[in-house]
């Protein structure tokens, strides 16, 4: 974990230049896709920071690879205070990210066409697991409480308690599309989720989509071509 509050970046103009750079782009893409009834809702002007700051913010945190909501806003609140001088609370500023989900995706799926990405006809799948505690304290968790439960993770070889993020992204690494389930649903089951808006597109996967009838019901209803590629720890 990136303990941001005890690190410092050797040169803080790369990534201010960074920020600057991002939030012009991220700012641009939020007006075009974004409805007006968003950008316009009645309690936006009491906001410290505009939307395209908050999701600049958060956006460069991912890239910068802060696992630490709370270190990272207070890392940003020191560093840069003048480039987000009204920053305000960090509760306020979780709340509008919160709210603004649906917008993120919105960017994303823009910034797939902007990128080139949107025209290339081939994905991976994969999933992970998303422990949301220590196995042996599961029994006794209160956490997403009838949401998480056990599931297996293969490549690991183990049983975790939690949920499950299921994902298609391009060769180049970039998400496209994700869905977050209980840790036992099936791979397999999530992908007619994951594969709702494609068609005519080849799919990789490992052999944990192996399914007799799958690939060829992918095929008739969504000419989606699965592709199965072994796993590191598969038996040769």
């Amino acid at each position: 974990m990136l303990e941001l509050n005890n690190y410092y970046i050797q040169n803080n103009e790369n990534l201010r230049d960074f920020f600057i750079i991002i939030y012009t782009i991220l700012d641009d893409v939020y007006l075009k896709v974004t409805p007006k009834h968003i950008q316009n809702r009645r309690n936006v002007g009491e906001s410290n920071l505009s939307d395209s700051e908050i999701i600049t913010i958060a956006t460069v945190g991912e890239a910068f690879g802060a696992t630490s909501e709370k270190s990272w806003f207070n890392f940003i609140k020191r560093e840069y205070k003048d480039l987000f001088p009204e920053i305000g609370d960090r509760t306020r500023f979780n709340r509008t990210k919160i709210n603004l989900h649906d917008t993120i995706l919105e960017i994303q799926k823009e910034m797939l066409y902007v990128m080139g990405y949107e025209k290339d006809n081939l994905r991976i799948i994969d999933s992970m697991p998303i422990p949301v505690c220590k196995f042996g304290r599961a029994h006794f968790s209160k956490s997403f409480k009838g949401i998480a439960t056990y599931g297996y993770c293969a490549s690991k070889k183990e049983t975790f308690f939690g949920m499950k993020l299921h994902v298609i992204c391009t060769q180049q690494g970039f998400i496209s599309d994700f869905v977050l389930t209980a840790a036992n649903v099936d791979d397999r089951d999530a992908l007619w989720d994951l594969t709702a808006r494609y068609i005519n597109i080849s799919i990789i996967g490992d052999k944990g989509y192996i399914n007799k009838s799958l690939a060829p019901e992918l095929k008739k209803e969504k000419l989606i071509d699965l592709i199965f590629m072994k796993r590191d720890n598969d038996k040769k």
